[in-house]
């Protein structure tokens, strides 16, 4: 079920939820900033770089059976543009322990990472999917990669933005 301001993610009998922030929402300036910076990466021209503020409740329980050692969950965000039909960027991931806590209640979290375009490709992009994805590390056997069952699409602005903090 996919609503305007959050999507339910469902997996592995655990159920995540995360929201971004409304287009509308007074915080704006805190959920989507977008710049358009210096790449020093590549051949000096500018790329956009872009900030996220999510929240995220889930209840991984149901994911810890007899073989699970840890999670590695981790939020990411594709979206495509002119020169690239698919950029998958990692934003956030956490590790969670057997025996740690799993009930996650994440309020106005940031972006761990960078969220760099190799352009400009983030301006005005009205389709940026969230997806929160996990590796099983099991005391034994292989390692499965479970992606949540829902998404998230989070449009962006259509002009830089600027703040004196992030």
């Amino acid at each position: 079920m996919i609503q305007s301001k959050s999507c339910s993610l469902v997996g592995c009998s655990a159920c995540c939820r995360f929201t971004a922030k409304d287009k509308h929402d007074n915080n704006m300036n805190r959920q989507r900033v977008r710049k358009n910076v210096d790449d020093f990466t590549g051949p000096r021209e500018r790329s956009d770089l872009g900030f996220i503020t999510f929240d995220l409740s889930a209840d991984i329980k149901p994911i810890f059976d007899w073989n699970v050692k840890q999670l590695f969950l981790y939020l990411s965000a594709e979206y495509a543009t002119k020169s690239n039909a698919l950029n998958q960027v990692v934003l956030w991931d956490k590790i969670v322990l057997r025996g740690e806590s799993t009930k996650l209640n994440l309020r106005d979290m940031k972006s761990k990472y960078f969220f760099f375009d190799d352009g400009n490709g983030l301006r005005a992009n009205k389709n940026i999917t969230l997806t929160l994805s996990w590796n099983v590390v099991p005391n034994a056997g292989i390692l499965p990669l479970v992606m949540g069952s829902g998404h998230m699409s989070v449009p962006f602005p259509e002009s830089y933005e600027t703040t004196k903090s992030y």
